[in-house]
């Protein structure tokens, strides 16, 4: 009788183990099948609006969200285990390392309505799309500019007005994620030699953001100073919370795309393809427009319905054709330079280009002493072709250009200040 009972647990064992794993599959499925796992970037007052749209429109869906940072958000997918559906994030860089891993399905999104570019940049590459763009320009301060009796700035010229100095929140690219193609767009749009001048006569008036990208913002909302360099979306967030603000997109600007693409390894394919043709829908490109969002739609058509004043980038900029590979190719060479020309001598460069002013306003702006003076100042350490053929600058390279345009600066202050 004990074999017996015996023989019997020993068989009833595997059964049991049989059957806790048909129950945990027939779980695994029936969640596959409604949930869809979105791991985003996007805060709540984004991602809230869409997530309930969609569920409206597929209630046989249940949207998750796993809220990452850029850099946990790699660390997640690479090394996690665990899947995600889709992927939909600003992170541009992180788009390209996923690519270069095969981590994305083919893009198998109905396309037809959705340009490839805007104005050089891309609005998809590989397997992953944009689904919206943020704008770069001039966050200003409209009653501290006429309180101080100063014009509206439109341009990236009149941020290097001697009037402004003191005056210019200027984001240092090696430190603040959204400034590298912000200066670069500059060196595109008027070329290498006139665009980096133009830098220096903004950095001029300026003070430096080196982190906390919202600082721009915050610094001109209150006044203390009353324009700034930055990205729309931080502009429109805190005009949503009351800033008296107002954002210009300058003639020549440019555009950060954010993206989203479908994970090979999705556990429900089909919901996250539902929820990426959602959001490029265009029901979803115009909850965009919703004052918590106030994001670029990527698709045209979706600008019939924008809010009064709302900008269009299909329409309102055809200054600059943008390469975006080539910004990305020489990025850290760019950022290396602006560090020696800018972030390592920002006094020396100021103290300079006071004098030069001083001389101008002296002797005129085309006495033989100032045009000297301005050649002094405006020298950049290498041509764009050598910018270009580099590969990132190391310590030493950095120390030597920062040195350089030390010794440049002082030429330039010494010329303009003799008598």
């Amino acid at each position: 009788m004990a074999r017996s009972l015996t023989i019997k647990a020993a068989l009833s064992w595997p059964l049991r183990i049989l059957i806790i794993w048909l129950v945990l599959v027939s779980q695994v499925s029936l969640a596959d099948t409604t949930k869809v796992i979105v791991m985003t970037s996007y805060p709540q007052e984004v991602v809230s609006p869409i997530e309930a749209a969609f569920e409206k429109q597929y209630p046989q869906y249940k949207l998750e969200v796993l809220w990452r940072q850029s850099r946990d958000a790699m660390s997640y997918l690479k090394d996690s285990g665990q899947p995600v559906d889709v992927y939909w994030t600003p992170a541009q860089r992180n788009f390209s390392q996923l690519e270069k891993m095969q981590a994305f399905q083919p893009l198998t999104l109905d396309l037809d309505g959705l340009p490839a570019h805007i104005n050089g940049f891309p609005l998809r590459a590989g397997n992953h799309i944009a689904t919206e763009i943020a704008g770069f320009g001039i966050v200003i301060n409209p009653s501290a500019l006429q309180a101080a009796n100063l014009p509206l700035p439109v341009s990236w010229e009149d941020l290097a007005q001697p009037d402004m100095r003191g005056k210019v929140a200027l984001p240092v690219p090696s430190k603040v994620g959204y400034a590298p193609p912000l200066i670069d767009i500059l060196l595109q749009g008027y070329g290498w030699q006139a665009g980096w001048s133009l830098l220096q006569n903004i950095a001029a008036n300026a003070e430096l953001v080196t982190s906390g990208a919202t600082f721009v913002s915050d610094d001109v909302a209150n006044g203390r100073l009353l324009a700034g360099l930055t990205i729309d979306f931080f502009t429109a967030s805190a005009i949503a919370n009351g800033a008296a603000l107002q954002f210009i997109y300058p003639v020549i600007t440019g555009y950060s795309p954010a993206h989203l693409g479908i994970m090979k390894q999705a556990a429900n394919p089909e919901g996250a393809r539902a929820f990426s043709e959602f959001v490029l829908s265009e029901q979803g490109q115009r909850l965009l427009f919703h004052p918590d969002i106030r994001k670029l739609p990527v698709r045209p058509s979706a600008y019939e319905a924008k809010p009064a004043g709302y900008f269009d980038p299909f329409k309102n900029n055809t200054a600059l054709t943008y390469d975006a590979q080539r910004g990305l190719a020489r990025q850290e060479v760019t950022n290396a330079l602006f560090d020696a020309m800018i972030t390592l001598n920002l006094k020396s460069l100021q103290y300079a280009a006071q004098q030069i002013q001083a001389a101008r306003l002296k002797l005129g702006p085309q006495a033989p002493q100032v045009l000297k003076a301005l050649e002094a100042l405006h020298t950049v350490p290498v041509d764009e072709a050598t910018a270009e053929a580099a590969i990132a600058p190391d310590e030493a390279t950095l120390a030597h250009w920062q040195q350089l345009m030390q010794k440049h600066y002082e030429e330039a202050a010494h010329i303009a200040s003799q008598p």
